[in-house]
């Protein structure tokens, strides 16, 4: 199976997340609560059950993990790993800046990624050894000389549990500017150039897998706060770079006056 002829697939399933998600948008759905009080709609459901379907018939022995399912075959060489809706509160809200995540890892590490908004029509794709899309057209991020110029963004003050709240304070200091909200719109608007910086806590696999063959077929970088590659047991501390120049000031910021790495 050739990595052009995933992508294609990756685009079909987008395509389907997109349909099902659609009709929900701003209309009247279900919504129930998980144990971590974090919301599921019937959007997301309906979202994740269309790409299983698909995968099912075009890929049955690959693996599936996804955030509203349970995981099958996740011990294959390949898995598909699933966001259908990444930002559920944003969807609940009406706010169009929430995405469907689409990665296949291999041994792994992510191959590809997709990030979709299905309201807006936009969509970014990445895979390894090749550079990063935007609606087909290459993007790429862009340089940023100093912390001071930089744009720095994250989805919300409250996934930052002590001490990771006080780390994330001090790199926003030193930044020009801090925006809220976005999920992972902000990964896709850094592979764009017009964000620099963002920094997360508390990520799963399902919502970080799509966004590292995306920000860094763009020519950025993503890592944990200690400078590491992301994988599969990443402790859920991200930050991504538009310039991975900038990583040392990140890394130095976040962690003056916060201890351990």
């Amino acid at each position: 199976m050739s990595l052009s002829d995933d992508l294609a697939l990756a685009h079909a399933l987008a395509d389907a997340a997109g349909a099902a998600i659609r009709p929900f948008f701003r209309a009247a759905y279900e919504t129930d609560y998980k144990a971590d009080d974090s919301p599921v709609t019937q959007a997301d459901r309906a979202a994740e059950a269309a790409i299983r379907a698909i995968l099912e018939r075009e890929r049955p022995d690959d693996g599936i993990i996804g955030e509203e399912y349970d995981a099958v075959r996740e011990d294959a060489e390949r898995v598909w790993i699933l966001d259908p809706i990444d930002g559920t509160r944003s969807f609940i809200a009406g706010r169009p800046i929430f995405g469907s995540l689409i990665a296949l890892s291999q041994a792994g590490w992510p191959v590809l990624g997709i990030i979709d908004q299905p309201i807006t029509h936009e969509r970014w794709a990445g895979a390894a050894g090749q550079a990063s899309t935007h609606n087909g057209r290459v993007v790429r991020t862009r340089a940023c000389r100093e912390l001071g110029q930089a744009i720095l963004a994250s989805t919300g003050p409250q996934y930052f549990p002590h001490p990771t709240g006080e780390a994330f304070s001090h790199l926003a200091r030193d930044c020009r500017d801090t925006v809220w909200g976005g999920d992972c719109y902000n990964y896709a608007l850094l592979a764009s150039g017009h964000i620099d910086i963002v920094v997360e806590a508390g990520l799963k696999l399902h919502d970080i897998a799509a966004l590292v063959p995306v920000v860094e077929g763009a020519g950025g970088r993503m890592c944990d706060w200690a400078g590491d590659p992301l994988t599969d047991s990443s402790d859920g501390r991200v930050i991504a770079l538009g310039d991975p120049a900038r990583l040392d000031d990140v890394l130095e910021a976040l962690h003056g006056g916060h201890e351990g790495h």
